[in-house]
């Protein structure tokens, strides 16, 4: 492996991580939302990584590294919490609020944020290590 191919790796992590940091906080944002029905409340989301290979195939040449094929909505119902006084309330006097785990979201943030700063080293790391070769025929 070239020691180029690492910027594309550490690239691709660092995109992936930065999807991952926004989902949270748009997950973290929206944790106190109510509404006042199950179908418009806001569920978490979370982003689905892929690994990526190095193909043999030249049709499918890829470089290695991991991208984001899609971002799911969380299948957890909304909590429901009965509050007849809400102006939001229905019918029956409940409202609906997020499904977010906050503690969870704080957890994956933390992890996201570790991971992009890991991958922020390598990178720098790997242009270290390159300015070092530049200077051995020196």
């Amino acid at each position: 492996m070239s020691l180029y191919n690492i910027f594309g790796i550490a690239g691709s992590a660092l995109s992936a991580n930065s999807v991952m940091l926004n989902t949270t906080a748009s997950n973290m944002a929206n944790a106190q939302s109510v509404t006042s029905s199950s179908g418009e409340t806001y569920r978490a989301k979370h982003p689905v990584f892929q690994t990526l290979y190095k193909s043999n195939q030249k049709s499918q040449m890829q470089s290695p590294g991991v991208q984001v094929v899609d971002i799911v909505e969380s299948k957890a119902e909304p909590i429901r919490n009965y509050s007849p006084d809400h102006p939001l309330a229905d019918q029956d006097g409940y409202i609906y609020t997020s499904n977010v785990n906050t503690i969870e979201e704080m957890a994956n943030m933390i992890s996201a944020s570790r991971a992009y700063q890991t991958n922020l080293q390598v990178a720098d790391t790997a242009k270290k290590l390159l300015q070092r070769t530049l200077t051995l025929g020196q």
